[in-house]
């Protein structure tokens, strides 16, 4: 919201941003976490700011950045939830984790993990987290683990596609990297539907 009505969208461009992390030198990944961290809390996209990454560092330092980056920002949301309140966080974000506040008590690691792995919204589940029942601990562990799926997954097709981009050769769209990435784009789609068969299978309480 801050991005989009101050007019800061503009200003932070790939191309603005690249200079400037050009200039941190060898603290350039530290400056785009604490970036990426601050972005999220502002409801940034994630999804964003991670193709971001994948295009300024590529695919291994796109995704350390973007999967640090991002356990960062949602730390630094779930503090800033816990600390406005269970009123006003649900103002913003509505009643999305209702559902889950009762299996939070009882298993919050687990059920972070599995809204993790769902692909849902990340900044809101961030602040949605902070006002249930949730142990820090168990958000922590279940973000840090069930982030990176998507995040490679992102990661890994926006530095591809941007390397054929860069390279000017349209013909290798049509190469073996190229579909394998999209191939682990369409399959994180499918992530909840074997989740959800999973969890009938087994009868986990989520």
């Amino acid at each position: 919201l801050v991005f989009r009505f101050t007019g800061l969208k503009e200003m932070v461009t790939p191309e603005v941003l690249g200079r400037l992390l050009e200039a941190c030198g060898l603290w350039a990944p530290a400056a785009f976490i604490a970036f990426e961290a601050v972005a999220i809390c502002l409801f940034v996209p994630a999804s964003i700011l991670i193709v971001l990454a994948a295009t300024l560092f590529g695919v291994s330092w796109g995704f350390f950045c973007g999967w640090m980056g991002a356990v960062a920002g949602a730390c630094l949301a779930f503090a800033v939830g816990r600390s406005l309140g269970r009123d006003f966080v649900a103002s913003m974000i509505g009643g999305r984790l209702e559902k889950y506040d009762n299996a939070i008590e009882t298993n919050g690691f687990v059920t972070v993990l599995y809204v993790r792995l769902l692909n849902c919204p990340f900044t809101p589940m961030n602040y949605g987290f902070s006002i249930t029942r949730v142990r820090f601990r168990d958000y922590f562990l279940g973000t840090g683990l069930g982030a990176p799926v998507s995040i490679f997954v992102i990661t890994f097709l926006s530095a591809t596609l941007k390397n054929v981009w860069s390279s000017g050769k349209w013909e290798k769209l049509v190469s073996l990297e190229v579909f394998f990435a999209l191939a682990l784009f369409v399959f994180s789609f499918f992530i909840p539907f074997i989740l959800k068969r999973i969890k009938a299978g087994r009868k986990i309480k989520i």
